[in-house]
């Protein structure tokens, strides 16, 4: 992919980013009252590179993980079952949890009396949010669907779908895509993209570009290809297991 066309992929996920943020003095004056309220938590959780396993797991990255997933920390039955059940952790879920964990996760081992006001509640997500990529995890968009999740999107004509794919180039261009999808296939909030038949993942990258899917980075990174550059990465991604 060349330089200019990196370039507008990344302005196009800026934009899409910065659509659904608060203005940037908002936000800072947010985080800044969110890491007051965070003190509170410390005794339990840790944020930044030096973060460890605490009595809690440490929180780095928890944006658009599922619950009761992140290695090396042992869980309770009941955070393992919510993360099993679906439970992923995105603004609306975190703010959920702190407000009230033992009734969002019943059975879960965190003992907070919990945050009861919303605007501190927010806060405190907004600190949290700092110490979990951008791009990476976007919590505040609809998420992207399953490959089995196909029922509405367009068909396309034959001579998109038969276009053959460079597996090199698909993997040249697979570096923007594995910043959010895991390259082993591994589901950790957002779907895996590894191992789907060709013409699947080419009518899937369609629907987005055509808007008939809801996603808004998705859609931007989709307008951002070619049909040869979705072709390629099709075909490289179906080789993966």
């Amino acid at each position: 992919m060349s330089g200019v066309r990196l370039c507008v992929l990344g302005i196009a996920l800026a934009v899409a980013w910065a659509g659904s943020q608060l203005s940037a003095q908002a936000r800072d004056e947010l985080v800044v009252q969110g890491s007051k309220l965070f003190r509170q938590c410390q005794s339990c959780h840790q944020v930044g590179p030096k973060a460890r396993h605490a009595v809690g797991p440490y929180l780095n990255n928890i944006f658009g993980r599922r619950a009761g997933t992140l290695e090396g920390f042992r869980y309770s039955d009941a955070m393992e079952q919510a993360g099993q059940g679906g439970l992923v952790w995105d603004e609306g879920a975190l703010s959920r949890f702190i407000a009230d964990p033992s009734g969002v996760v019943k059975g879960t081992r965190m003992k907070f009396r919990g945050l009861k006001v919303e605007a501190d509640r927010k806060a405190l997500v907004a600190f949290i949010r700092q110490h979990s990529p951008g791009p990476a995890n976007i919590p505040e968009t609809p998420p992207t669907a399953p490959v089995h999740a196909s029922a509405g999107d367009p068909d396309l004509p034959e001579h998109i779908l038969s276009i053959a794919g460079d597996p090199a180039y698909g993997e040249y261009l697979s570096s923007e895509c594995v910043t959010c999808h895991q390259a082993s296939g591994e589901d950790k909030g957002i779907p895996s993209i590894t191992g789907w038949p060709v013409r699947r993942f080419v009518t899937v990258l369609h629907a987005y570009r055509s808007k008939h899917r809801e996603n808004p980075v998705m859609r931007s990174v989709a307008a951002s290809l070619t049909d040869e550059e979705i072709a390629s990465l099709a075909v490289y991604f179906e080789t993966l297991e």
